[in-house]
């Protein structure tokens, strides 16, 4: 009898050795894709900016201080017993009404030939000083009445678009200058005024101890003691206010000696001080933003003056600096800064340069290279070297003249790993 077959033939028994001698070769396959993926290269990660266009401005940024444009320090014009100042800084002052100071003078000062000679003198040329000074108000104004006249012409210039933004700023920038040297003149002829009558009054009171002097000694009238004059009222020059009191306490005080400082806190300019080489960047008219001076919001000033002269000056660093003084006028009105006051600080931003509408990019994106500017520009998801000419530049924003569209993603601050052709992925991206 032939033996029954099984419905289904047995499973052979050399399949489960094959699969384990195949087993090492998968692992080896397994082991080399993983080293391979290791060791492929990934993209680097960057920082990227789009090459944009705008605005440009290219400033000097240094602290200044602001002062008083026209004071004038009060002082004793002769030796005497000063009596106790009770003004204080602050306090409102009228030329010539307002009494500052009071001094008690011997007539003896004034007896002898040689004293009255000098005090004529003086009133010679305290009255040759006021004429000047007044010579100069009248061309002040002579000045000013013109600058005013070209500013309503060049004014109906620019409403009909005959005339460019930046001639009409020139032109109103000569009128507000003419307006402060006009103003500055005033001032020039009320302390010149008030310097001749202080002359003329110690002319009078040593001419008056002389005759006293003269009389007794002839018999002819009674004596007066020498001190017996009457005290020397020395009054305000100007209309304003008491800036500094350098004397308060009674005591004896040479000819000379400085009292108080009076001024007008309203009429402020400011003064910075920049390296000598800004300095020469930097023109009459430029325009200047103060800020950080206490307010919401900047002020803005026009510069009238860069010194010719330098000084030095050792930084912090111990490091010996040539600077330069640097005097701006406020254009905004009083009413935008009524409590700013001298001697304030604030950070100045003098414009050197300013376009309206220049291409530009990010400063950090652009390095020196074989004696030239470079920038690595994104194409494809690769970063491709690409050469750069720049313009100006401000620190953060660099004008950009060619190599470079509008639209073009550059990597900002490119590292040791970005090479040309290197694969790269944003890690952020900005518009310039």
């Amino acid at each position: 009898m032939n033996p029954v077959s099984p419905p289904f033939p047995a499973a052979k028994k050399t399949g489960a050795p094959g699969w384990r001698r195949r087993l090492p070769l998968l692992g080896a396959a397994l082991l080399v894709l993983l080293i391979v993926v290791g060791l492929w290269p990934r993209a680097v990660p960057v920082e990227m900016a789009t090459v944009t266009h705008g605005a440009l401005v290219v400033t000097v940024d240094e602290e200044g201080m602001t002062r008083v444009r026209n004071r004038y320090v009060v002082s004793a014009p002769v030796a005497g017993q000063l009596r106790r100042i009770d003004w204080k800084a602050g306090a409102v002052v009228e030329a010539g009404r307002t009494v500052l100071a009071v001094l008690e003078t011997s007539g003896a000062d004034f007896l002898d030939a040689r004293s009255q000679a000098q005090a004529a003198a003086r009133v010679q040329a305290a009255s040759s000083n006021r004429e000047l000074a007044a010579a100069q108000r009248e061309r002040s104004r002579a000045t000013r009445a013109l600058t005013q006249a070209d500013l309503g012409r060049y004014r109906s210039l620019l409403e009909k678009n005959t005339l460019s933004k930046q001639e009409f700023d020139v032109v109103q920038m000569r009128d507000a200058t003419a307006a402060q040297d006009e103003r500055a003149a005033d001032f020039a002829l009320q302390v010149a005024e008030f310097e001749l009558q202080q002359a003329q009054a110690l002319l009078v009171r040593g001419q008056t101890a002389v005759n006293s002097s003269g009389s007794s000694q002839a018999g002819s009238g009674p004596v007066v003691p020498a001190g017996s004059a009457e005290p020397l009222i020395i009054t305000s020059p100007v209309s304003g206010r008491i800036l500094r009191v350098f004397q308060e306490s009674s005591r004896v005080v040479p000819g000379g000696f400085p009292l108080l400082e009076v001024g007008d806190p309203a009429d402020l300019e400011v003064r910075v001080e920049v390296l000598s080489r800004d300095g020469v960047a930097i023109n009459p008219g430029a325009r200047v933003m103060l800020e950080q001076w206490g307010g919401p919001q900047p002020l803005e000033a026009r510069v009238r003056l860069v010194e010719p002269s330098a000084f030095t000056k050792v930084s912090a660093l111990g490091v010996e600096e040539q600077r330069v003084y640097v005097v701006a006028d406020f254009v905004d009105a009083f009413d935008r800064r009524p409590t700013l006051g001298d001697s304030y600080r604030v950070e100045a931003r003098i414009v050197t340069w300013e376009g309206a509408n220049v291409r530009q990019a990010p400063a950090g994106a652009l390095f020196q290279r074989d004696g030239g500017w470079q920038a690595f520009v994104v194409e494809g998801g690769r970063a491709r070297l690409r050469p750069v000419k720049v313009g100006h530049t401000n620190g953060f924003k660099t004008e950009i003249t060619g190599g470079l569209d509008e639209g073009d993603r550059v990597i900002v601050y490119p590292g040791d790993k970005v090479m040309d052709g290197i694969r790269v992925e944003p890690i952020a991206v900005t518009g310039g």
